[in-house]
């Protein structure tokens, strides 16, 4: 009764495809920035569909006794999208502090009305997950690089 048992665990685990895990291919810096832009622009998603989202963070703070505790606290997000003067919407798609420059002198896409910034959020998270933004986001993280590397 028991080598019948074995024989059954056996044939399972031949249907199993077994490869070498291997956690560097998840660790490239391609894919870092592409994950940290996509979860931005989740961010900014979440901003322009929920008018009450506030956005939180995980903060550790020591009190008076030197006991530290870890709160949750509210994070300070700021949009990208604003309104212009003609009244259509200027969107911004920021990589750290700077704007995306998506040609020469162009870094926001103009909307018609307010209703269009999560529908162009979702086309831009698409092109960051299918890797169209790459080029932008090494540019924009090359940037403090070469003013860092000149200093020295």
């Amino acid at each position: 009764m028991l080598l019948a048992n074995k024989e059954a665990v056996m044939t399972v685990l031949d249907t199993l495809n077994f490869v070498a895990f291997n956690p560097l291919q998840n660790n490239n810096p391609i894919a870092v920035r592409r994950r940290k832009l996509m979860a931005k622009i989740d961010e900014q998603i979440q901003l322009a569909t929920n008018k009450d989202y506030t956005p939180t963070q995980h903060k550790w703070v020591t009190d008076d006794e030197g006991k530290q505790t870890k709160v949750e606290v509210a994070k300070r997000v700021k949009r990208w999208w604003t309104a212009s003067v003609d009244g259509k919407i200027n969107l911004v798609v920021r990589y750290g502090s700077k704007p995306l420059e998506f040609a020469k002198g162009k870094n926001a896409i103009e909307l018609a009305s307010e209703a269009d910034v999560v529908d162009t959020l979702r086309k831009l998270r698409e092109a960051a997950e299918l890797g169209e933004l790459d080029a932008l986001i090494e540019q924009q993280a090359q940037f403090g690089r070469r003013l860092t590397l000149k200093n020295k």
